[in-house]
């Protein structure tokens, strides 16, 4: 079972949503219904870099949208997003659908049973790469019976796949380790937009830290996370409860950051999922709005993405992060 999975945005506009706009637009489109959000705020572009933060004023949220066959959707606009906050509807203020510098930390698995995968492993982390801008920043962590830093932040794409054939697997998978320690290395990241990507072959069987933890630290990081796996089927698995349920925790943790599950039948396929991981990163929507609940109380606020999508289009898909911790002072 190949688990690649990615916490974080190539504008490849795979359904041409503008197209379908266009095509659908007549004067009666025009007349928006009683309960869209207020228009009289214009909204405001996004410096480049600014990602996904919470400060006491504005809270931005990524927003993935796919179409019905699973290809991105471009070439939206603000008005065509509605934001509710505890189910509250709040008013988009800013919006940018910009490719903006991402920091990218990358966690490999080389216990010993990616020793069969290894090298589909290493050709999707080559992929992902090639999808990346010269400002991108990354870093590398290893990990089979525990998880190390094996290279800190750096520019240098050679470098990381320098660092990726130096290593053989072996041993046992603290994959829940080596996610905590790539979430702490992010504080030190220099881009607003985060990403985390995950290459595993299976639930956690050595870590010292639990899912608990992991999901915590996932609710306050404003980092995404994708998984794309390759299943072994089950009847020749022979592994614990806490390897069988990886891809469902990996699933669940996922949904919360806004990214999503890819299943793989084919090792093969793992280069082409990387690299399209790589594109969606770069085909986010990212919609601010300052929360109307102003209580600095440090409580969990849910976030719902709604589409008030162009006459045309096919039912779409949203992915965006379910929440955020309010400020505490």
């Amino acid at each position: 079972m190949l688990l690649l999975a990615c916490l974080v945005t190539s504008r490849v506009a795979v359904l041409a949503a503008q197209q379908f706009q266009s095509q659908a637009q007549s004067p009666a489109d025009e007349n928006k219904s009683k309960d869209d959000v207020r228009k009289d705020t214009p909204g405001e572009k996004l410096k480049p870099g600014h990602g996904l933060k919470m400060d006491v004023d504005l809270a931005l949220v990524n927003v993935t949208v796919t179409d019905p066959y699973n290809r991105l959707v471009t070439g939206l606009e603000m008005e065509n997003f509605r934001v509710f906050e505890d189910n509250s509807e709040q008013e988009v203020v800013t919006f940018s659908a910009e490719d903006v510098p991402i920091s990218i930390g990358v966690i490999f698995d080389f216990s010993g049973s990616m020793a069969n995968k290894v090298g589909k492993a290493r050709e999707a982390a080559v992929q992902f790469f090639k999808t990346a801008n010269p400002q991108d920043e990354f870093f590398l962590v290893s990990f089979n019976e525990r998880a190390e830093l094996t290279s800190a932040f750096t520019n240098s794409v050679e470098d990381l796949q320098s660092s990726l054939m130096l290593t053989a697997p072996k041993g046992r998978t603290a994959l829940l380790d080596a996610i905590y320690l790539g979430l702490s290395q992010m504080r030190g990241a220099h881009n607003g937009k985060r990403a985390l990507l995950i290459l595993s072959d299976g639930g956690d069987n050595h870590s010292r830290y639990n899912e608990s933890d992991i999901k915590r630290l996932v609710k306050e990081a404003d980092t995404q996370l994708y998984a794309v796996g390759i299943f072994d089927q089950l009847g020749y698995r022979n592994r614990t409860p806490e390897e069988l349920n990886g891809p469902s925790l990996l699933s669940e943790i996922t949904e919360m950051t806004g990214g999503r599950v890819f299943s793989v039948e084919k090792l093969e396929d793992l280069p082409d999922i990387a690299s399209k991981i790589g594109m969606e990163l770069r085909n986010q929507y990212v919609l601010g709005y300052r929360p109307s609940n102003k209580a600095h109380d440090a409580r969990w606020r849910k976030i719902k993405i709604k589409l008030r999508a162009p006459r045309g289009l096919p039912p779409l898909n949203v992915f965006a992060k379910t929440g955020y911790y309010a400020p505490s002072h």
